[in-house]
């Protein structure tokens, strides 16, 4: 009987323990405005108006939430994502460090418009200094659409956040239950809710209300293996990026170098390719310091180096993987640390 009550007196003093170490992960929520903060001026309207609700708002509409992670939300910025720029890159990537930076935070969602969240995605990919989570959340309807996709998008989103499994991954985008790893993911359609894609790798995971079914982790170097940082930065160089298509003038190149830009990334035909007379105008580009990456404007497949064009010859870095608003990113920080081109390729090898 004595070892009976010593035992049942051992399970009341454990609880109080196990109950400590099930507490609920810390999650910070970013946001920045886009149309998951969206209003409709009424639901039969296709229009809205980004950033017409809080974070707090946001947060509070989705009650079930308080059940997967102890919340916090700040308003960083509220634009939509079409005025996405250098400047708040800057900060969002210092105020995410810092959060990180803070012990009892587990993860790191951000709220942000869907037209540029690919390439704020990929920025923070390359500069955050930590393996806690960072979850990027946004939706293709507005908050108040009849079928409004992004309470389901931010629970996913916190649920990622909080997972053991999405650390060291990278920054990770997270729609539609599919979770994506920054660097492939890109948006492919204007409207619906099934848009982004990672089309050469597929998914890191499906998320379905919560539950997670992790893939392969990323083979490439990103936030702590990644040699970029913001430290010290108050602006990035301007690159460029221009289309190719039939009959390409070398005009909007030069124009391009006159106005300061300091790298440029073709958007090319096929395997990156363009015309004789915009190949021409690149080489003088690239002979006044100006460095050049040749990208494509399709969707998929890579950008191989002496491929179609001769790369060596004419001092030009290949993308590979990268799309063009990717390649771009990726070159405005290899621009902070070198102007060699055999080094900026190096660095569109290892990312």
């Amino acid at each position: 009987m004595r070892i009976r009550t010593l035992l049942l007196s051992a399970l009341l003093v454990a609880v109080p323990a196990a109950s400590a170490y099930a507490a609920k992960p810390a999650i910070k929520i970013l946001a920045t405005g886009g149309t998951i903060a969206g209003a409709q001026a009424s639901t039969q309207s296709y229009g809205y108006k980004s950033g017409s609700f809080s974070v707090d708002d946001l947060i509070g509409a989705v009650p079930q939430l308080k059940e997967i992670a102890t919340l916090s939300g700040e308003q960083v910025a509220n634009i939509g994502s079409q005025d996405m720029n250098d400047q708040i890159w800057l900060k969002l990537a210092r105020r995410v460090n810092e959060v990180l930076a803070a012990k009892d935070v587990a993860g790191v969602v951000i709220m942000h418009g869907t037209d540029t969240m690919e390439e704020t995605a990929f920025f923070l990919d390359l500069v955050v200094k930590s393996e806690k989570p960072v979850v990027m959340v946004g939706s293709m309807r507005p908050a108040t659409a009849v079928s409004a996709d992004g309470p389901g998008n931010l629970y996913n989103a916190v649920a990622v956040a909080a997972s053991p499994g999405a650390r060291g991954r990278g920054v990770l985008v997270a729609l539609n239950d599919e979770v994506h790893a920054a660097r492939n993911v890109t948006k492919t359609d204007t409207t619906s809710v099934e848009t982004f894609r990672s089309i050469n790798r597929g998914p890191a995971a499906l998320v379905h209300t919560g539950k997670i079914d992790w893939f392969e982790k990323m083979d490439r170097r990103n936030t702590t293996t990644s040699e970029f940082s913001v430290e010290g930065l108050t602006q990035l160089p301007r690159v460029d990026v221009i289309y190719a298509h039939a009959n390409m003038s070398p005009d909007l190149i030069d124009a391009a170098v006159r106005n300061g830009a300091k790298g440029l990334v073709i958007a090319g035909v096929g395997d990156g390719n363009m015309t004789k007379e915009a190949l021409a105008a690149l080489t003088q580009a690239n002979k006044a310091g100006v460095v050049v990456v040749r990208s494509t404007r399709l969707a998929g497949g890579l950008v191989l180096r002496n491929n179609e064009v001769d790369d060596d010859k004419m001092g030009f870095a290949a993308s590979g993987e990268f799309t063009a608003p990717k390649a771009r990113v990726l070159l405005q920080l290899g621009l902070t640390r070198t102007r060699d081109v055999k080094q900026i390729q190096r660095m569109f090898n290892q990312y």
